[in-house]
């Protein structure tokens, strides 16, 4: 199975590559996307009739045309709705002209109860909202509770964002070809795709890889064979040492969900740096995990010097206060010799807004790995002039914010985006709602460094630490807390390990 996912512009050229290849056609791809997209029908809907093919003037429309063609064929009621003729000479005209059935106009659509909706209009391409006869043809599609079969993506939704600027039909399957769009993953496009069916119409691998794509669905398979597994002869420092930074006495939870979620992700070894007014309400809850007193730089240099770990964690539990973010940048200055990465999650990356022309700069000097893992609001504070730009999808900008940190960007939310600074992203789908509860943020932030510990690269650690972490909640279920992740993630682990 493949994960590269396609912009429009790459699916077209990708489309452009293979018809200069040979020995197909555009018109031959077109009847091998309908007939795709038929058998679907055919298969998943055996008795519904009649099937309404809504077709637009480009090549998804082609496809509609070929579609309403070979289920005419297999006798199979079908009426046709258009918004316009194809262009003369196009591969759609020629779909259409091979076409024996009549061609109503879209305004007439009305569908009844018991029919079924195949949506040509718009593929992933369209990048202006809805309107008209085909905003109309939405609403009436819903107002009938009929269900409907996208092609390529439901029209009214951006492939290349996920955005839906205006109306878009609500499909049960889209049928698209050769790769998934990020618009197929990214929110609220997911919401309206249904069951996806990445069908192949002849594209080859060597075809995909030629547009350039750099973009990947995060999945197990890409990632796993750097997935760490104990030696042998391994010891709990050889496993990897994280340290975790804890906030005051009102504010330790954090840092122990982060240590206990770094521990159960394979980290040998784990110490909480805690404020000495904070020691005795760690040191009640912490049994495994390593306490020590750090109340300022010198002490956390003092650690480094001694105990080299491998990751450093800030931020869950501490302030938003420029102090913070301050020990941060000292950190990272003075990282070489002493630790090789460091995650910067919650108030760490708040407090890094409020000083960032001085964060920028230090990352433009050589520094340790950094392992960002903002939610919106935190992304927005940290990187104000990129979230300010609309034009942007949430893919474009977190790919922007790696390079402008020279880090991986962990952009949070139910369609978590993993990006880094040489230009790969990987779009998580695997999200669930289970994962909005106080804390779980926390979690992720421990997996991520344990990886990192563990000498797994740091783009390839965030990705499997996003999978992990959504992995841990849908096997858990519903009433999960944050809590319960740690030890949640032990199956996932011993799945992957194994």
């Amino acid at each position: 199975m493949a994960f590269e996912l396609l912009t429009p512009d790459e699916m077209a050229e990708a489309d452009r590559l293979t018809i200069g290849a040979g020995p197909v056609d555009g018109i031959g791809l077109m009847r091998r996307a309908g007939g795709a997209i038929t058998d679907v029908v055919l298969s998943r809907f055996p008795s519904v009739h009649p099937v309404l093919v809504l077709c637009g003037p480009g090549n998804n429309g082609g496809d509609g045309y070929v579609v309403a063609r070979l289920l005419r064929e297999s006798g199979v009621v079908v009426r046709l709705f258009a918004t316009s003729a194809p262009r003369a000479g196009s591969d759609a005209a020629l779909a259409a002209a091979e076409c024996p059935v009549a061609v109503e106009p879209l305004s007439a659509f009305a569908p009844e109860t018991g029919s079924l909706v195949v949506d040509a209009l718009y593929g992933a391409g369209l990048s202006k909202p809805l309107a008209g006869d085909v905003l109309a043809a939405v609403a009436r599609t819903a107002d009938a509770g009929v269900p409907v079969v996208a092609v390529d993506l439901p029209s009214g939704v951006s492939g290349r964002s996920g955005e839906v600027p205006g109306g878009a039909f609500k499909a049960v399957i889209t049928v698209t070809f050769a790769r998934k769009k990020p618009g197929h993953l990214l929110f609220p496009g997911r919401t309206h795709c249904g069951e996806i069916i990445v069908a192949d119409i002849g594209i080859s691998d060597a075809t995909v890889a030629a547009t350039g794509t750099r973009c990947l669905e995060n999945d197990p398979a890409w990632w796993r064979a750097l997935f760490p597994s104990p030696a042998n002869d391994a010891h709990k420092y050889s496993r990897g040492h994280v340290g975790v930074f804890s906030g005051g006495i009102a504010a330790t939870g954090a840092a122990r969900l982060s240590a206990m979620a770094a521990a159960r992700a394979g980290a040998g070894a784990v110490t909480v740096l805690s404020p000495g007014a904070a020691l005795a309400a760690n040191a009640a809850h912490l049994t495994s995990i390593i306490l020590r007193r750090c109340d300022g730089l010198d002490d956390a240099i003092a650690f480094l010097d001694e105990r080299k770990p491998a990751v450093l964690v800030h931020g869950p539990g501490l302030s938003p206060e420029p102090e913070v973010g301050r020990l941060a940048l000292e950190l990272m200055g003075h990282a070489s010799g002493r630790f090789g990465a460091l995650v910067l999650d919650a108030d760490g990356i708040t407090s890094m807004a409020r000083q960032r022309a001085a964060f920028f700069e230090a990352r433009r000097r050589s520094g340790p790995a950094l392992v960002l893992t903002p939610h919106h609001g935190e992304f927005g504070r940290l990187f104000s002039d990129i979230a300010a730009d609309t034009s942007l999808s949430k893919l474009e900008r977190a790919l922007a914010a790696a390079a402008k940190a020279n880090a991986v960007i962990v952009y949070k939310g139910p369609d978590t985006v993993i990006a880094a600074p040489d230009g790969r992203a990987a779009i998580n789908g695997n999200g669930t709602p289970l994962l909005a509860t106080a804390g779980s943020g926390d979690v992720l932030s421990g997996i991520v460094a344990a990886l990192l510990a563990q000498s797994m690269p740091p783009f390839e650690a965030a990705c499997a630490a996003v999978w992990m972490h959504a992995e841990a909640a849908r096997r858990f279920g519903p009433g999960l807390i944050a809590e319960d992740l740690p030890l949640a993630l032990r199956e996932v682990v011993a799945g992957l390990s194994g």
